[in-house]
């Protein structure tokens, strides 16, 4: 392979995410949720509340009652009794009674809203003044107006964040449906990398492609598993991806997607069993030397050695992917918008993505283009985020308001 096949833009390559199947499902604990990815619709098995509820300290009421109440014509009511926390009514209360009650407590029936203690004056043991109006269903909730029984409450693919993890826990799902984690498997090429452990000698690098994209993977939700370093030797790279892909749900190799007559990942898949090459080139700077491959229905990369050419192609390529696997319903990147200050050049028919720093002066973001080679991995030390000019610009203005992808 001495030259790449037709060059692909970066929406077509998205696409390709339509061609891999996302990994199976397992029942885990409530406990252990946080972060997973659903994996199956989540269905009400309740009200919720199931019953109505006070959310303030105050007098439970019949609302039209009050209609008309102020400090002037305060309307007057009988109390019937006080509900106490965690406890049922045994009372019921009609048009001209109340009732104490407090956040949370139970409603008596027909009580349809709750004056708060504020608005209120004791006339005695029996009976108070109410100062103000309310409406029904002021001040309390109603069965079921949070969730209703039978109701689709959480979709598949969707992310369990702490506040899905406190309505399963209301609706007392102590175990859950999720997608398993995948498995990513890493590995870097070249005869020129070395362990982190090891001093490079002339013409060296350390390994550091393992260590960002395992970091990038396990943010992502996915469980690295790093094969360590591969020389420029066919049969061992070889043996390794095939042992990465029986034991992985994607493999990323770094190195060795460029052209280049010692760079061994095209021959080697085009050896591995039911592979096929689906992009080997994209529309894209940093990163052009990206390749795609479907490999035992499981997404292949190859990634270009430079740390930062490998880092924003995981960022802006593997991850869409990686959220395919997961199972994890495609989700918008946060973008910030920001004043660039610096005018960037651009070459049309690629899409570049330029590394910048952010800063907030005037009330307003202000973009700060971080500029180097893609073998500089300063340039995402000191970067915050990323912006993205398309393949029919030619570059932007200084000034220009620009949408900020965080990283």
């Amino acid at each position: 392979m001495k030259e790449f096949f037709k060059v692909r833009n970066l929406e077509e390559v998205i696409s390709c995410t339509g061609e891999f199947s996302p990994v199976g499902t397992e029942e885990i604990l409530l406990e252990d949720a946080l972060g997973r990815i659903l994996g199956a619709d989540v269905v009400s098995n309740m009200d919720l509340p199931d019953f109505p509820r006070s959310t303030m300290d105050g007098y439970a009421v019949f609302a039209q009652a009050t209609f008309g109440a102020s400090e002037a014509n305060p309307a007057f009511l009988t109390l019937a009794g006080s509900v106490a926390m965690g406890e049922i009514p045994s009372f019921s209360i009609s048009r001209l009674e109340t009732a104490k009650i407090f956040t949370g407590g139970m409603l008596p029936k027909g009580a349809d809203a709750v004056v708060m203690v504020e608005h209120i004056q004791t006339v005695d043991d029996s009976a108070i003044e109410v100062y103000r109006s309310v409406a029904p269903g002021q001040n309390m909730i109603m069965v079921g107006e949070d969730f209703k029984k039978d109701e689709v409450v959480l979709k598949k693919g969707e992310k369990i964040r702490p506040q899905e993890l406190g309505l399963l826990a209301a609706m007392g799902m102590g175990r859950i449906t999720v997608f398993k984690k995948p498995v990513v498997g890493i590995i870097s090429t070249g005869d020129e990398i070395v362990s982190i452990r090891e001093n490079p000698g002339p013409g060296q690098l350390r390994d550091i492609n393992s260590h960002t994209l395992s970091a990038l993977a396990a943010a992502s939700g996915a469980v690295p598993n790093i094969y360590g370093i591969v020389k420029d030797d066919f049969h061992d790279l070889l043996r390794k991806c095939e042992r990465a892909l029986a034991e992985s749900d994607m493999v990323l190799i770094s190195g060795g997607s460029s052209v280049g007559a010692r760079d061994f990942t095209i021959s080697v898949l085009s050896s591995l069993a039911e592979a096929s090459i689906l992009v080997h080139g994209i529309s894209i700077s940093p990163g052009k030397p990206t390749i795609l491959a479907k490999v035992l229905g499981k997404p292949f990369f190859g990634l270009p050695g430079h740390v930062v050419s490998a880092m924003v192609v995981f960022d802006v390529v593997v991850r869409p992917f990686l959220e395919r696997i997961s199972g994890r319903i495609p989700c918008t990147r946060w973008k910030i918008p920001a004043v660039l200050d610096r005018n960037i050049a651009s070459a049309q028919g690629r899409t570049d993505f330029i590394r910048v720093r952010l800063s907030r002066t005037e009330g307003m973001a202000r973009a700060h283009p971080v500029l180097g080679k893609s073998g500089l991995i300063r340039t995402m030390v000191k970067a915050d985020g990323l912006i993205e000019i398309d393949a029919n610009t030619e570059g932007l203005d200084k000034g220009a308001v620009v949408d900020v992808i965080l990283v």
